[in-house]
């Protein structure tokens, strides 16, 4: 068989090879009203909490806030174009959302990898969301899967 995943060391053919655990990535990004509606037109979300300034001003967030995906989106990023990399995907993602992001704030999504299978290319990582304050707005667990994409 001439497939990568088919060799004994499983992270045979993926773009940045196996990581190491206690590697660390972070992706910064300021979150903009452009974000929610992106999100909206795709979802169909358009909860007055995301678009209604004044209304949203006046509840408990204090804030027009920009969707929960929008938050965990870049952390999607994060494992896709950093750690592990190229052809990550998720497996599953045991998050919770602590603290509401504002649109106009820097966010910063952070994975550590916890645990590496020498066997399959999939890993365990601790993921976090914070504002621009330091502030946890999202924080869980993940499980990660990456295609081998060398040939």
């Amino acid at each position: 068989m001439n497939d990568a995943f088919s060799q004994a060391d499983g992270w045979a053919g993926t773009i940045r090879g196996k990581p190491r655990v206690g590697q660390v990535a972070e992706r910064a990004r300021r979150t903009r009203m452009d974000d929610v509606e992106a999100f909206s037109g795709m979802t169909g979300d358009h909860n007055p909490l995301h678009y209604d300034k004044d209304l949203a001003e006046s509840r408990v967030f204090g804030k027009l806030i920009v969707q929960g995906g929008v938050t965990s989106g870049l952390l999607n990023a994060c494992v896709a174009e950093s750690l592990p990399g190229p052809g990550t995907v998720f497996l599953s993602c045991d998050w919770r959302f602590l603290k509401a992001v504002g649109v106009g704030e820097t966010i910063t999504a952070r994975v550590e990898v916890l645990t590496v299978r020498d066997d399959k290319p999939i890993c365990t990582l601790k993921t976090a969301v914070t504002n621009e304050d330091g502030d946890t707005c999202l924080e869980g667990i993940a499980a990660t899967f990456t295609v081998p994409l060398h040939r």
